[in-house]
């Protein structure tokens, strides 16, 4: 009888810690998958400041959009070397050259604050293609696509908002009988989703 009592005690207890067990697993919260977005980038930039579409003082507005990395590693180093991919645009409001871009961005965390980013591409853009039918206050770019590498500084205000400070640069490489190339200086604010 107290064998018989015994294991049903044994029982009864391994049956209230199945039930407390599957509760538990009830509880958690489902796994989200990750977002196909990762960030959003809107601001303004200087219009080739140094060259001759920036010679009054041109300007552009610009917005980007970067993706979630396709894989993340669990390595902080080695995600550094994973980039996002991005797509982005500047128009310009004088009537200069004005594109859209698509490449890959790396960056890196300095601080949990402050971080760099590098990015490369290409982009296609509605300006002059060569110097015999310019006028003086566009840039000869000799074709379309460019190449577009650009370079940035950013500063993380909250969770979710960012200010960032970007250099960019579109040239065709001396792929074209025209390279002088278009440089655009400018500050973004970023949300990141």
């Amino acid at each position: 009888m107290r064998v018989g009592k015994a294991i049903g005690l044994s029982v009864l207890i391994a049956s209230l810690g199945a039930a407390g067990a599957f509760a538990a697993e009830v509880k958690k919260p489902a796994l989200t998958q990750p977002s196909l977005l990762s960030e959003f980038r809107f601001g303004f930039s200087a219009q080739d400041p140094w060259g001759a579409e920036g010679r009054d003082g041109s300007a552009n507005l610009t917005g980007e959009i970067l993706f979630a990395k396709p894989f993340t590693p669990s390595d902080l180093f080695t995600s550094y070397f994973i980039p996002r991919p991005h797509i982005g645009g500047s128009v310009n409001f004088d009537g200069r050259t004005s594109f859209a871009y698509a490449g890959l961005s790396w960056t890196v965390d300095l601080t949990p604050q402050l971080f760099v980013e590098g990015s490369f591409g290409g982009a296609v853009h509605n300006g002059s293609r060569n110097h015999v039918s310019t006028p003086a206050d566009l840039q000869p770019l000799g074709c379309s696509p460019l190449f577009r590498e650009a370079g940035s500084v950013g500063v993380r205000l909250a969770a979710n908002w960012s200010v960032v400070a970007t250099i960019e640069h579109l040239s065709n490489a001396g792929s074209c009988s025209e390279n002088r190339g278009l440089t655009n200086v400018g500050a973004r604010v970023g949300y990141s989703f």
